[in-house]
């Protein structure tokens, strides 16, 4: 059985992973949303992708598709499964 204190490494491993994940979307969201927008000194209608504009394409559809991918990889090769109770012999390691 692992000591309280790899159990500790482990799992701030995972929350910077899912920090990470986290700050990574949304930087994705906000560079498609804010730099594939239409400039909007032009009276033009933005160019359509399957009906929707680039910026709500990327940011809207395929981001959290993307992005829920990512999460599912990163539970099943980063995430450890571990026994949540303390051993009275180990508790102070």
């Amino acid at each position: 059985m692992k000591t309280l204190s790899t159990r500790y490494q482990q799992a701030h491993r995972e929350a910077r992973w899912a920090l990470g994940l986290a700050v990574a979307y949304f930087l994705w969201w906000y560079c498609s949303a804010y730099f594939f927008a239409p400039d909007s000194a032009r009276d033009t209608l933005p160019e359509l992708y399957w009906g929707f504009p680039l910026w709500f394409l990327l940011a809207c559809l395929a981001g959290p598709v993307l992005f829920t991918l990512l999460c599912a990889l990163m539970v099943k090769y980063i995430y450890q499964d571990m026994p949540l109770d303390v051993d009275e012999e180990n508790a102070d390691e």
